[in-house]
């Protein structure tokens, strides 16, 4: 009798679980191929759960990986107090990526069966990602945002982009006003995107041969702002609002 009562409580418990889970994946809004739609403008990404020094535009102290001997030359350069080098976005130059993703203006996403398209209101810098199992393009010059390509895992997006020219990791520099964190041309990231309700999470991959030991990564969180569909994305244009018009930028300009 106790066996039976035992196993009658377990299975309860486990429909209660998988109705638990079947009903949080149905308040998931889908697409009509029955994908996750994560289309939407979004609140920057926000760290999740830091313990090291940070900031929500730099990657934590306490999650990346340890540098390479030798290496430190790469990841670090000291200010030089040319702005196109200590921050390149105050000569409008892009911001890249993964810096471009974690600024702090908003980010709009936009869907289709075939694509997501990454929109900050930073620069306008859209990410065009195709989600159709396509491999990456060949023979192409490397870019400030390399080449993207995206597929689902059951409900999760997963991003690998590669073919990056050497550029700003993060925005370290408003840290330590010393020195710039830098990327080289071998870096290689992973996203991965997974709403829940309002949120949507969002897990980025390091992965830099030439300078970290090994990849490292890092969570961040990002919020759905549907109040602020009407009034969309601000238009973002660099030049109208240059402070180092012509090219003659002091490095206080560049702050």
């Amino acid at each position: 009798m106790r066996v039976e009562w035992l196993w009658s409580g377990v299975l309860a418990a486990a429909l209660v679980l998988a109705a638990s889970a079947t009903s949080s994946g149905q308040d998931i809004p889908r697409m009509a191929d029955g994908k996750p739609d994560l289309s939407g403008i979004y609140t920057q990404p926000s760290t999740v759960n830091a313990t090291g020094p940070r900031g929500n535009l730099i990657f934590n102290a306490d999650k990346m990986a340890p540098v390479k001997p030798g290496a430190e030359s790469l990841l670090y350069e000291a200010r030089t107090g040319d702005a196109r080098h200590d921050e390149p976005r105050a000569m409008c130059l892009p911001s890249g990526f993964p810096s471009g993703m974690l600024y702090i203006l908003p980010i709009q996403i936009v869907q289709n069966p075939k694509h997501i398209v990454i929109i900050p209101e930073l620069q306008r810098a859209a990410r065009i990602i195709p989600t159709d199992g396509r491999p990456h393009r060949t023979g192409l010059e490397p870019s400030y945002y390399g080449d993207s390509v995206g597929k689902w895992e059951g409900d999760t997006l997963v991003i690998d982009t590669v073919n990056f020219k050497r550029w700003i990791l993060d925005d370290y520099h408003y840290t330590d006003p010393t020195k710039t964190r830098w990327h080289s041309d071998a870096l290689h990231t992973i996203e991965h995107l997974k709403r829940q309700g309002n949120k949507l999470l969002y897990t980025i991959t390091i992965d830099d041969p030439k300078i970290f030991t090994r990849p490292f990564s890092q969570d961040f969180e990002l919020t759905l702002r549907s109040d602020w569909d009407k009034l969309g994305l601000l238009e973002y244009v660099c030049e109208e609002n240059n402070r180092c018009a012509g090219g003659n930028c002091r490095p206080s300009d560049a702050q």
